[in-house]
């Protein structure tokens, strides 16, 4: 069974201080929703589902070749309404659901792969990918108790000892498809937000007795999302890196690859040397 992937695409991004929506920023030449989209496909899924949202036809534009569906959600009301306009496309599924945002494009197609495997094996109704970090500022934290996870409380909601909590949640979930549409109309916006958080579906997991997984990301850095430009800048340095190595692995000499700048669309043969400051694109 090949998963269905949803990817939420709707928001407008406001702390990249930017008027084009965070989704099509470009990112090592391409916008950062395509990013995502090659990590997505790289998994051979059963079918792509991208959430839009502000300047829709631009976003629907940047995802063209991916073969992918897509839902509009006119009022951004939060994660869990995001992903409920796509529940037409959820309810067709055959395998699990993973939902996951258009920002995080350091993640890597062997982790998605090898989280829809550990929700498989686990037989959950749920499991998130989450990760140990030093700062989770900003980061739902996830609250575990004697019998796994018990629920993920938000930055804004979350205790003072709440928010000394290392464990933090990815946003990236796998789901099995019939409790996630049941999930889906029991969320409430009783938050500070006053949104539909999809991370309370793992509450909703425990009142159901539906087992809640958790897969802990062996490196934090491809949970990280891009909200700032600042984080864009981080961003583009660790795939420029990854790019690189990548050619140079492949037969491509880099005299400083400190210095050489190689968008992701572009192809190199064997041999080809790169000096100090080219840029292709």
């Amino acid at each position: 069974m090949k998963p269905t992937i949803v990817v939420l695409a709707a928001g407008l991004g406001t702390r990249m201080r930017s008027g084009l929506t965070k989704a099509l920023h470009p990112l090592a030449g391409r916008p950062l929703v395509r990013q995502v989209l090659n990590t997505v496909r790289a998994i051979d899924p059963g079918r792509i589902v991208v959430v839009l949202g502000h300047q829709a036809d631009r976003v629907r534009e940047a995802c063209e070749g991916f073969g992918a569906e897509f839902v509009l959600q006119r009022e951004q009301l939060g994660t869990g309404h995001a992903v409920r306009q796509a529940s037409d496309a959820i309810a067709d599924a055959d395998g699990p659901v993973v939902v996951l945002c258009a920002d995080t494009p350091l993640l890597t197609s062997e982790t998605l792969r090898d989280l829809v495997a550990a929700h498989i094996k686990a037989r959950a109704g749920v499991t998130l990918l989450t990760a140990i970090v030093e700062d989770s500022y900003g980061y739902g934290r996830v609250l575990r108790g004697r019998p796994g996870v018990t629920a993920i409380v938000e930055e804004k909601d979350a205790t003072r000892a709440q928010k000394k909590i290392k464990e933090v949640n990815s946003g990236i979930y796998c789901f099995e498809k019939n409790f996630l549409l049941s999930a889906l109309g029991m969320i409430r916006k009783e938050n500070a937000q006053g949104e539909y958080y999809l991370p309370d579906t793992i509450a909703i997991a425990r009142k159901k007795r539906t087992k809640v997984a958790a897969m802990l990301c062996g490196n934090p850095m491809e949970i990280t999302g891009v909200n700032t430009r600042e984080d864009l800048s981080r961003a583009e340095k660790i795939i420029r890196e990854r790019t690189n190595r990548k050619w140079m692995l492949a037969g491509v000499t880099m005299l400083d690859p400190g210095r050489v700048f190689v968008e992701g669309d572009v192809l190199l043969a064997k041999d080809v040397v790169l000096y100090p400051d080219v840029i292709l694109g």
